[in-house]
C-alpha cells in the first residue's frame, strides 16, 4: 500500500461528488481486466493504433528524421503488443536503437521483457518500473536522441489542463528535436464509441470494480461488490466518456486503514475515468500549446485513430 494511493482514496470518497483515479485500476488484476478489454471485438483502439504501427513503421522511421542511434521510451508499456510491430520493423531494419519499456506494473515489464527476448533476439531492451518523470529526467543526460512514445489514446484520460500539464512535463523532459508519438482516439460514430465502452461482456464493469477489490485488499475496507454497478456515458459534443460506479443501495463502507467509514446514498456516483476523443485541430492545438511542432498524423483505414509525431522546438 502506497501513501498516495490511501491519501487518494480518502479525497476521492470523501469529496462532494465522489472520485477515484483511473491510475488505480492497473494493479497486477487491473492490468489483466485490460488486456481482456483490448481483446474485445467492439474495442477498435487496439486494431486501429495495431494497423498504423504495423502498416506505416517505415514512414514513423522516416519522419523521426534521425541520424544516430536513438532511444524509444514507452511511456505506460503494458504488454507491448502494438509496439511489437515498430520494434519489429527497426530490428529486421538493422536499425540501431535501445527500447526502454516503462510501467508501474512489474510483472507486466517481467513478461513483456521475456517475450521480446525471445520473439526479437537482437534488440536492446532496458525495462524500468517506476514513475515516469523520474526515470525520463535521467534520460535527458543521453547522448542520443529520444522517440518517446505515449499510445493507447491514454492522453484522453486527462482533463483539458491536466492534459497540458502532463504533455508540458513531456516537454520538459526532452531534448530539442527528440520526437514525442502519441495516440488519440478520433471523434466518430458515437455508438462505435460507446459499444466500446458499454461493453456487453462486463468486461469493463469488472475493470471498474476492480478498483474497489483492491481498495478492500491494500486498505483493508469492507466494499460488497455485488452492492455496486457500472455505468459510462458518451458526450459526442465534447468528445467525453465519463465511466462511473454506481452504489445501489443506502449503504456505509468502513475503510479500516483510513480510519474511515463512507456513506453512500443509493444510485449515489463515483466517477472513475474520463476519455476524451479528439478532433485533428484539437490534436495541432495541443502540440503548438505546449511547444511542440506537429510534423505528422498517422491515421488507421477507418480514421478511427491517430499516431500523432510531434517534435520538441527550442
Amino acid at each position: 500500500m502506497t501513501n498516495s494511493f490511501a491519501k487518494d482514496v480518502l479525497a476521492g470518497l470523501t469529496a462532494k461528488s465522489k472520485y477515484l483515479s483511473s491510475k488505480y485500476f492497473y494493479d497486477d488484476n487491473g492490468s489483466r481486466i485490460f488486456q481482456e478489454i483490448m481483446n474485445m471485438p467492439e474495442y477498435y483502439l487496439t486494431d486501429a493504433e495495431f494497423e498504423i504501427l504495423s502498416m506505416q513503421s517505415k514512414q514513423i522511421l522516416e519522419a523521426l528524421e534521425f541520424s544516430t542511434p536513438f532511444n524509444i521510451i514507452e511511456l505506460g508499456a503494458g504488454d507491448g503488443f502494438k509496439t511489437f510491430k515498430l520494434l519489429e520493423y527497426l530490428v529486421n531494419n538493422n536499425v540501431n536503437f535501445n527500447y526502454v519499456p516503462i510501467d508501474i506494473s512489474q510483472e507486466a515489464m517481467d513478461i513483456l521483457s521475456e517475450r521480446l527476448k525471445k520473439r526479437l533476439p537482437g534488440i536492446n531492451i532496458k525495462p524500468k518500473v517506476g514513475d515516469y518523470f523520474e526515470i525520463l529526467s535521467a534520460n535527458k543526460d543521453s547522448d542520443y536522441p529520444s522517440l518517446l512514445l505515449f499510445l493507447g489514446g491514454n492522453i484522453g484520460n486527462y482533463l483539458q489542463d491536466k492534459a497540458n500539464e502532463l504533455i508540458k512535463l513531456f516537454n520538459d523532459n526532452m531534448k530539442v528535436r527528440d520526437k514525442l508519438l502519441i495516440g488519440f482516439d478520433l471523434k466518430k460514430n458515437p455508438i462505435t464509441i460507446h459499444n466500446a465502452y458499454y461493453d456487453k461482456h462486463g468486461i469493463t464493469k469488472r475493470f471498474n470494480l476492480n478498483l474497489l477489490l483492491r481498495i478492500n485488499r491494500e486498505l483493508n475496507a469492507d466494499f460488497k461488490i455485488d452492492d455496486f454497478d457500472f455505468y459510462c456515458h458518451y458526450n459526442p459534443i465534447t468528445g467525453e466518456v465519463k465511466s462511473y460506479i454506481v452504489s445501489l443501495t443506502k449503504q456505509k463502507v468502513n475503510i479500516k486503514a483510513l480510519n474511515t467509514y463512507v456513506e453512500f446514498d443509493y444510485n449515489e456516483l463515483i466517477w472513475t475515468e474520463l476519455s476524451k476523443k479528439y478532433a485533428l485541430d484539437e490534436i495541432c492545438n495541443l502540440a503548438e500549446t505546449n511547444n511542440f511542432k506537429l510534423k505528422s498524423n498517422f491515421l488507421d483505414c477507418k480514421h478511427y485513430f491517430a499516431d500523432s509525431l510531434w517534435e520538441k522546438l527550442p
